[in-house]
Parts: C-alpha cells; sequence; structure tokens
C-alpha cells in the first residue's frame, strides 16, 4: 500500500540503540519513520518503562503510517526493542506525495489509515484498564481449588508470556504481585500462588 520507493526516501539512515522513543502518544511528529530492520515495542510508556504493550512489529515497515496519512497525533507510543535502523522522511514532503495519488486510491489508503487508528484507540482504551485489575481478573480465571479449601494458582507460563496476555511489560507484572503480596490478598513465590483472599481479589477485578 505504502512502497518506500514510491516515496522518495533517502538512502540516509540512522541506526537507533534498543530502548530509545521513536513516537510518543498525543503529539504531532515532524517526520514519517520507515524501519528498514530491528524491532519495535507499541504501546502506552510511563517515562520509565513501556509499562502496556501492545504489539511488536518488525522492519521493514513505515511505523504507525496511520496518523501521518490523516493528519493527527500518535495513539500510541513506540520505542525501539533491538538495534533499529530507520529512514525519516518530512511530514510535509510524505503529505505532499499523497497529494499525487490517484484521487480513489489516496481515499483508499485514508480508510484504511482510519479503520486501523480506530482499531489501535479501541486496544489502547483496553490497556488503559489499570494492571492490577487485569491480573487479579488472570489470577482468578487460572485459580484451582486445593484441599482444605486452598485456593491455588500455577504459573505454568513464562512471566513474559502472562505479561504479554495481559498486555503490561514483565516488570509491571512483577510489581503489580508484590504489592498483591504487601496486601495480603495473594502469598508464595515462584511458579506456585495462593490465592488468600479470592473476594478481595473479585473486588480488585472489577466485580
Amino acid at each position: 500500500m505504502l512502497p518506500s520507493e514510491y516515496f522518495g526516501l533517502s538512502l540516509e539512515h540512522e541506526v537507533v540503540p534498543p530502548g530509545q522513543v521513536l513516537l510518543a502518544r498525543q503529539t504531532t511528529s515532524p517526520w514519517v519513520h520507515f524501519i528498514d530492520s530491528g524491532r519495535v515495542v507499541l504501546g502506552l510508556y510511563d517515562g520509565s518503562e513501556m509499562s502496556h504493550q501492545l504489539g511488536v512489529v518488525e522492519g521493514p515497515f513505515w511505523l504507525e503510517a496511520a496518523s501521518a496519512v490523516l493528519g493527527l497525533p500518535e495513539v500510541v507510543d513506540a520505542m525501539s526493542d533491538t538495534p533499529v535502523i530507520v529512514r525519516r522522511m518530512p511530514l510535509p514532503a510524505f503529505q505532499r506525495t499523497l497529494a499525487t495519488l490517484a484521487p480513489p486510491a489516496r481515499k483508499l489508503l485514508q480508510d484504511v489509515s482510519r479503520s486501523q487508528r480506530q482499531q489501535t484507540e479501541l486496544a489502547v482504551s483496553r490497556l488503559a484498564m489499570d494492571a492490577e485489575a487485569r491480573c487479579a481478573r488472570w489470577l482468578l480465571n487460572h485459580a484451582e481449588q486445593a484441599s482444605q479449601g486452598v485456593v491455588n494458582v500455577l504459573l505454568n507460563q513464562r512471566k513474559r508470556l502472562i505479561a504479554a496476555e495481559l498486555g503490561i511489560a514483565p516488570e509491571t507484572l512483577s510489581r503489580v504481585l508484590r504489592h498483591l503480596r504487601e496486601r495480603s490478598l495473594i502469598a508464595g513465590s515462584g511458579r506456585n500462588l495462593t490465592l488468600l483472599d479470592p473476594s478481595g481479589l473479585q473486588s480488585l477485578a472489577g466485580g
């Protein structure tokens, strides 16, 4: 849909190390980014970590070009997860090139971009749900009744996979579990957890 050659991208590129913010949500970037290679994480950045992860994309691709097509601010944060080779095109030049497309092609591109943005906004709104509430719900959904009324949860996946399922960073999952222990809602460490207060977790999960 958006071949990089058509947009006359410069051969000049920049190597971006891991952990660099490429896009900041609710801002309008003066550049449109084309990722030649590397992996980029999309989600909500809290200033120290990508606390809520929406997804991971790998080059070659246009990085969240829908915002540039529609002339709207970024809807997600984007951070390099590996070394990334990126080429940048000034936003005005990108939009001038769009204007040269045949009207039906331009309309199709705008419609696809609008649909993609709506889906991303919906995903972001779900990510914004409190991490503790999502963790509490996950624990309740995976609880197993043991002897003498004890309720256990076996973490049979790696924490990074559970975190990805919840749409949060692994560090956030570890922090939430620590907070739940401190509040005496759960106990245990490693792969085996005990739900000390299932009703409290239910309340935290939203009923």
